[in-house]
C-alpha cells in the first residue's frame, strides 16, 4: 500500500439523543439494556424484570452517540402516568443520560395533559428524582420487591401549553406517538378525492 494514506478515524460522537421506541428493533435495545442493568448487575429474576407491561408502555432509549446506553418505560393510568425502569449502562453512568431520558419522559407526560407523574424509587435514588421536584408520596407504606426498598415518589406538573386534547387538531391526534408536530402518512392522504371504497360494506371507523 506504499503511497497510499490510511484516513484516520473520526472521534467517536458523546452528543446524548433520546428517542421514543417504535419497532421490536428498538425494544430489543430496551430488553438488551435492563438485562446488562438489572439481571447482570443487579441479579434480578428474569420474570420480576420483565413482568408483562413492556407491550403496554412507552420506551425511550437514550445514546450516547450511536451507541445505546439507557432506557426508561412509561405507564398511563386515569390521572396519573408512572415512570419506570430507568437503565443505565455502566459505562455511562457519568454522562447526562439518565438526566436526559427522565427529562424527555416529563415532557412527553405532560404533552399528553397529565397532571402527576408517580414512581417508586430505590431508597439510594430519591436524591436523584428529586432533582426534577419529586417528592416522597408521604403514604409511609413499606415497598420491597426484587431484593430492593423503594420509596413511593409524586411529581406534580402542568401539562404544557401544546398539551393534545379534545380540541386539539384531529389530524394531530392520530399521528405517530410523540411525533405529533409532524405531519404523518394520513395527513398526506387527506389529499386524496374521498371515494369511500367501503361504502357498501359494514361501516369501519379509526
Amino acid at each position: 500500500m506504499h503511497g497510499t494514506r490510511i484516513p484516520l478515524a473520526k472521534p467517536c460522537s458523546r452528543a446524548i439523543t433520546i428517542r421514543l421506541a417504535r419497532d421490536p428493533n428498538d425494544l430489543m435495545l430496551v430488553t438488551a439494556i435492563r438485562s446488562a442493568v438489572y439481571l447482570a448487575e443487579q441479579d434480578c429474576p428474569f420474570e420480576e424484570e420483565f413482568d408483562g407491561n413492556d407491550m403496554v408502555a412507552a420506551h425511550f432509549i437514550g445514546f450516547v452517540g450511536n451507541e445505546p446506553a439507557g432506557c426508561l418505560r412509561v405507564r398511563f393510568f386515569g390521572d396519573f402516568a408512572k415512570v419506570e425502569r430507568l437503565a443505565v449502562r455502566h459505562q455511562y453512568r457519568r454522562s447526562r443520560v439518565s438526566f436526559k431520558l427522565v427529562q424527555a419522559s416529563v415532557d412527553y407526560v405532560k404533552r399528553k395533559g397529565f397532571r402527576k407523574i408517580y414512581g417508586q424509587a430505590q431508597d439510594r435514588l430519591v436524591d436523584f428524582w428529586a432533582h426534577f421536584g419529586a417528592k416522597p408520596l408521604g403514604h409511609n407504606r413499606k415497598i420491597t420487591f426484587s431484593d430492593f426498598s423503594y420509596t413511593e415518589m409524586l411529581l406534580e406538573i402542568e401539562p404544557g401549553p401544546d398539551a393534545i386534547t379534545l380540541e386539539s387538531d384531529p389530524y394531530v391526534i392520530i399521528r405517530p406517538e410523540g411525533d405529533w408536530d409532524r405531519p404523518g402518512v394520513l395527513d398526506a392522504s387527506a389529499g386524496r378525492a374521498v371515494t369511500s371504497p367501503l361504502r357498501d360494506l359494514a361501516f369501519a371507523d379509526r
